[in-house]
């Protein structure tokens, strides 16, 4: 994938690539540590869902072969969408959330896909700003939802 990393990411052994099934514990737990699961999210079977799906595919930064970030990306067809963009804890403000978004985007570039698209919870705002940052602009929709299985809650 052609993503230069940027300046501000200090690690010189800084790696992206397309998830693998082995990379799931160390993505399921990312997400968790950077509070991206809730109780009707299972980061397992999103995993899972995303790498079985000829539009879509999850996207891991490595630094020294740890996952330090990663990023969901898929398309329908109409607009990208990117999900659980997640920077370990650890390794923040060194540009990994931004290079892990600059490489979502750039896979739909090459798919032929013009808009990306992305969801912030409202209990999540500490985010917007960053995403603002990137060039995301907040655009003035309603979004509704159903639930097509039994046992979820909204």
């Amino acid at each position: 994938m052609a993503i230069e990393k940027p300046d501000n990411v200090e690690s010189s052994r800084f790696t992206l690539r397309t998830a693998n099934a082995e990379d799931e514990p160390g993505i399921t737990a990312l997400w968790q540590a950077c509070n991206l699961v809730t109780s009707y999210n299972d980061p397992s079977k999103d995993f899972h869902f995303a790498r079985a799906k000829e539009n879509s595919d999850i996207l891991v930064g490595l630094d020294a072969g740890q996952i330090v970030g990663s990023v969901m990306v898929g398309h329908d067809g109409h607009r990208g969408w990117i999900y659980y963009v997640a920077a370990d804890p650890a390794h923040r403000n060194q540009g990994i959330g931004r290079l892990m978004v600059q490489a979502a985007e750039q896979r739909l570039k090459d798919k032929g896909v013009v808009k990306v698209m992305l969801l912030v919870r409202e209990t999540n705002t500490q985010v917007v700003d960053f995403y603002k940052h990137l060039g995301f602009e907040t655009v003035p929709r309603v979004t509704m939802q159903k639930w097509l299985e039994d046992g979820h809650e909204t």
